[in-house]
């Protein structure tokens, strides 16, 4: 089978590990993974369907986030048990006083890293697309030219 593949830029140079970086340090931007320069939500919780700047698809099949919700709630899981701890072994605070403070602490978390999560996500979707040599997932780093992405049809 016969795959389009696009002329080398100057992020094929990069090292895998250097792919990753540049990768990831974009999507912790809230910024697209192959370009770097559009945004990857449209509001603090909803992400954007396409970059506005190189026209990467980010969500390209239904159920596509699912992955960063079980992340978020597992990470979540992990600092409430950590809180949990903290509050045994440093304060003499009843039940109800540590579950009045700790909820809200958590729940407060868990909204605060759901974009974090759902941003690496794609960044790791975008990666493995990447590391296939899908011909829509080329990493771009300054100075490459942009060439937008066609809309699918569905």
């Amino acid at each position: 089978m016969h795959r389009r593949t696009l002329p080398d830029a100057p992020a094929a140079r990069l090292s895998k590990g250097g792919t990753w970086r540049l990768c990831m340090g974009r999507v912790l931007r809230k910024r697209c993974p192959q370009c770097g320069v559009g945004k990857l939500f449209r509001t603090t919780f909803r992400l954007a369907e396409r970059c506005d700047h190189c026209g990467l698809v980010y969500r390209r099949a239904p159920g596509a986030q699912t992955g960063s919700m079980y992340v978020c709630a597992a990470v979540t899981e992990l600092f409430a048990a950590f809180l949990v701890v903290l509050v045994l072994l440093f304060t003499n605070w009843s039940p109800a006083l540590a579950m009045s403070i700790g909820i809200p602490i958590v729940l407060a978390f868990s909204y605060a890293f759901l974009p974090y999560s759902m941003a690496a996500w794609v960044g790791t979707d975008y990666l493995t697309d990447v590391g296939n040599r899908e011909w829509w997932a080329q990493l771009r780093v300054p100075g490459d030219p942009v060439s937008r992405q066609e809309p699918r049809e569905s």
